[in-house]
């Protein structure tokens, strides 16, 4: 019964809290972020973020092999993570106690940048699923926004005095996590000295509103978004759909209000590696979970034709999913196709939709997969990026 309560809590949840800033401080002070207790993630530690990162990687003649992670022992460059909208807690915000839930998500999203930076992940007082179940039930609630932007707030000032040091910080965020690092950016960080250490703000899983035909503007008013993989002090954002299922006319994700402007895409695998062919199509580098994509997602099929058993917590399928922004109707998204070959032993389809009761929900897209869809690429993306701020500074 938990289990089918916070499936629909999932669905019906993250969808706003992506979407939904804070608009004014909160009364309540912010956590200690000296106090080492107040991080998910710290460099040093055997946290979350060391969580094993090894892959099965599965050829398109279904020959496999074992990809070994291993963190880089002297990272060049820093990773300052705020994990999407997880919390189970009972209460409108959640406690700062780490849970399996912010253990797992750090896992699965945060871990892998480690290949190249150094990873700080703050706890945060988030809007948790049972207060946003509340508030679209129509019911009375009082969670506190500002409180999760203001303890980020904090523990963003922390890492810049005791850990910065004049390192490039890449920004990392999903879902409301996101929308926390894109207020981050607008009131905290662009116009500011903190500005110079961006190397880029990787936020997918939220709308970043720009003018149409425009890489500038809207939500943030001076900081780009990327257009090349050496380019530093921009954003990549956008939300995934499937390529046969554009988001529909109901759907939170890709579009905006804003009259003249649209939501924005930035393709990371086509920054790394585009596709001579052109047209943004570009292959993704996925590292999906070996069993699905989380609570609210179907659990993952046989991933070859023989169902041999996968022993490591990632998959990665060469040349079996593309992915392209594109423009439907007033939305602009990620269009992920994955390419089903009857010839081919591996699995025709992966997991990522948000199913309830049954019921995909197509408004939702495959938001529970925005970053593992192109995990690869955005590790790579970060350290070419990297590279190329280490060389202006």
């Amino acid at each position: 019964m938990k289990l089918l309560a916070a499936l629909a809590l999932l669905a019906l949840a993250l969808p706003v809290a992506a979407q939904t800033a804070p608009t004014a401080a909160s009364p309540s002070p912010a956590p200690d972020y000296r106090q080492d207790a107040s991080w998910l993630c710290r460099p040093g530690r055997s946290d979350a973020c060391a969580a094993n990162q090894d892959a099965t990687v599965i050829a398109a003649d279904g020959s496999r092999s074992i990809e070994q992670f291993e963190a880089d022992r002297k990272p060049r460059f820093d990773c300052f993570y705020v994990y999407p909208t997880v919390s189970l807690d009972p209460t409108p915000n959640s406690d700062m106690a780490i849970g399996p839930e912010e253990m797992a998500v750090a896992a699965a999203q945060a871990a892998r940048f480690t290949r190249h930076c150094r990873v700080f992940a703050p706890m945060y007082r988030q809007v948790t699923l049972s207060a946003l179940r509340a508030l679209l039930q129509g019911d009375a609630v009082t969670a506190d926004r500002a409180m999760a932007y203001g303890d980020v707030k904090a523990a963003w000032d922390d890492y810049l005095a005791r850990d910065n040091h004049g390192r490039g910080v890449v920004l990392i965020g999903h879902s409301q996590g996101s929308a926390i690092i894109k207020q981050l950016l607008a009131q905290a960080i662009e116009g500011t000295p903190a500005a110079a250490l961006l190397i880029s703000a990787m936020i997918p899983g939220t709308n970043v509103a720009v003018p149409t035909g425009q890489l500038v503007g809207g939500d943030l008013k001076s900081t780009p978004l990327c257009q090349s993989a050496d380019q530093t002090g921009c954003v990549v954002s956008y939300v995934s759909f499937r390529a046969e299922a554009p988001p529909p006319a109901n759907s939170r994700f890709g579009s905006v209000p804003q009259p003249g402007m649209v939501a924005a895409c930035v393709n990371p695998a086509a920054l790394v590696a585009p596709s001579p062919s052109g047209g943004g199509m570009a292959m993704a580098d996925a590292y999906l979970g070996a069993h699905g994509a989380g609570l609210a997602s179907l659990a993952m099929g046989a991933w070859t034709r023989d169902a041999a058993p996968v022993t490591t917590p990632f998959v990665k399928v060469p040349g079996l999913i593309w992915a392209a922004c594109r423009d439907v109707g007033p939305s602009r998204y990620l269009a992920v196709t994955v390419n089903a070959d009857p010839a081919d032993p591996r699995t025709d389809t992966i997991v990522g939709d948000v199913v309830v009761g049954g019921v995909t929900l197509r408004d939702w897209g495959l938001h529970l997969i925005d970053m593992s869809v192109e995990m690869g690429n955005l590790v790579e993306l970060s350290d070419r990026q990297a590279r190329a701020w280490a060389k202006r500074h």
